[in-house]
């Protein structure tokens, strides 16, 4: 449903992001740590990673990437926009790298349509395929004092999460937290955001 969902709003959502994905300084600063953890460390998984907007900014800054992405239409516009990189459509639940091959991988607002019940395992491959001494970079919506909650997002419902919450999941699965950023909405934002470093010991 999510993949279908994205396919049929590819072009609109793509031309939105890269107008406004680097819009506030502290998703910025969120991105800039992870980089300077990875670069240089081995290769990146951008998972979730649309029109590869995100997969050619990492790979800007230096770092080994590529992008996987549920939706075909979606893989299709990243590698128009950036032939020199490696998409695949697949899935962050079930990814196509051996055990310990990642030096990072960024999540970037691409779990958010996941069902809670489904998180758990995310985090678990995301252990499985870290190497030692990698890391995560998670961003979502945040739960602001509520309880986790569904609503209403443009392109299929999604889940507003406390990052107490998320990072418990991860640390249930291995994962061990380096920071966090909080964030009020910006402009034509609803909710606030929330971002997650995250280290496999």
């Amino acid at each position: 449903m999510t993949a279908a969902a994205y396919d049929a709003m590819a072009v609109r959502y793509a031309e939105f992001v890269r107008e406004v994905w680097d819009a506030s300084p502290l998703d910025n600063a969120a991105l800039a740590a992870f980089v300077d953890h990875v670069r240089g460390a081995g290769l990146v998984a951008d998972l979730g990673c649309g029109p590869g907007h995100l997969t050619a900014h990492l790979r800007d800054s230096g770092v080994d990437v590529f992008g996987v992405d549920l939706s075909p239409a979606m893989i299709e516009l990243a590698r128009a926009a950036a032939p020199d990189l490696r998409f695949e459509v697949g899935s962050m639940a079930a990814l196509d790298v051996p055990d310990a091959s990642l030096a990072g991988i960024l999540t970037w607002y691409s779990m958010i349509h996941t069902p809670p019940e489904e998180v758990p395992g995310y985090f678990a491959e995301f252990t499985r395929t870290l190497a030692p001494g990698g890391h995560v970079l998670l961003g979502c919506f945040e739960s602001d004092g509520e309880p986790l909650t569904v609503f209403d997002h443009a392109v299929t419902p999604a889940y507003r999460w406390p990052l107490d919450e998320l990072a418990g999941l991860a640390r249930d699965a291995g994962l061990v937290e380096t920071g966090r950023v909080y964030r009020v909405p910006g402009e034509g934002e609803r909710f606030r955001r929330g971002a997650l470093l995250l280290r496999k010991p």
